[in-house]
């Protein structure tokens, strides 16, 4: 049975008192789901510190696929494993849509991230006119492919994929719980036709304007085995209430 996760992606959030009241709440929650925290770069070592004691893990929201050199502003995998991440967000929408990246980009990061011990969580999703145009499932097995066709299906054995429409994101509209598991039973699927045994396995999260509202709906789902959240992980109280209900939905 795949164990829930839930990860946290603060994105560009956060003072050292915030982070500081912030954590020590999560810490101090009797939630027994797996956890990932992804705060900005400049405090992961304040995170680590925090969490140190705690089964909450370390996580990155992003990384450069050189190993190093010069490349002003960026971080590579071995910085952030040496920082004490374990885990790094790869191909989230917002690096896609903002900054450009690309599907090659995002399966070169993926790869860096194995190479170095960090588990990747691969971020796949369309946008609202993708999905208006019948587009999804097209959409979402083109970014996985590159993944695997670069990376092979093997590193999905120590990968995460988190399903992320577009159109959810910060917008406070979710994806039905229904049209989520669509997706994500389509994800597995399509990881099923190069290897029965991690498709599986695999975690796939959801992400998409997650709260305590609607958490319990999404984990009902078979194939939805936790959440990606973003505005809520910065609110210790709903986070918690989320993490708790992942729990509860694994039974």
């Amino acid at each position: 049975m795949r164990e829930p996760l839930v990860v946290g992606n603060w994105k560009m959030n956060g003072t050292h008192e915030s982070v500081q009241s912030l954590v020590s709440s999560l810490v101090k929650s009797d939630s027994t789901c797996q956890t990932v925290i992804c705060p900005p770069y400049v405090f992961l070592s304040h995170v680590q510190s925090l969490i140190e004691n705690s089964e909450i893990e370390l996580g990155a929201q992003n990384l450069d696929w050189h190993k190093a050199g010069a490349y002003t502003g960026e971080v590579s995998a071995t910085m952030l494993l040496d920082s004490g991440c374990r885990y790094s967000i790869v191909g989230h929408s917002e690096r896609r849509g903002i900054y450009g990246e690309t599907n090659e980009q995002a399966a070169a990061k993926f790869g860096a991230c194995l190479s170095a011990g960090i588990k990747p969580i691969l971020c796949l999703g369309e946008t609202h006119e993708q999905r208006l145009a019948g587009k999804t499932d097209r959409v979402v097995e083109e970014q996985l492919a590159v993944v695997v066709e670069k990376n092979g299906v093997s590193g999905f054995t120590d990968a995460i994929v988190a399903y992320e429409p577009v159109w959810a994101i910060g917008t406070g509209e979710t994806a039905s719980p229904a049209q989520a598991e669509s997706v994500h039973q389509m994800i597995r699927d399509s990881l099923s036709n190069s290897d029965v045994n991690i498709s599986k396995d695999i975690q796939i999260l959801y992400g998409g304007s997650v709260s305590d509202e609607n958490a319990a709906e999404l984990f009902e789902m078979e194939n939805i085995d936790g959440a990606l959240v973003g505005g809520a992980s910065l609110k210790a109280g709903s986070f918690n209430i989320i993490r708790q209900l992942a729990s509860q939905a694994a039974g």
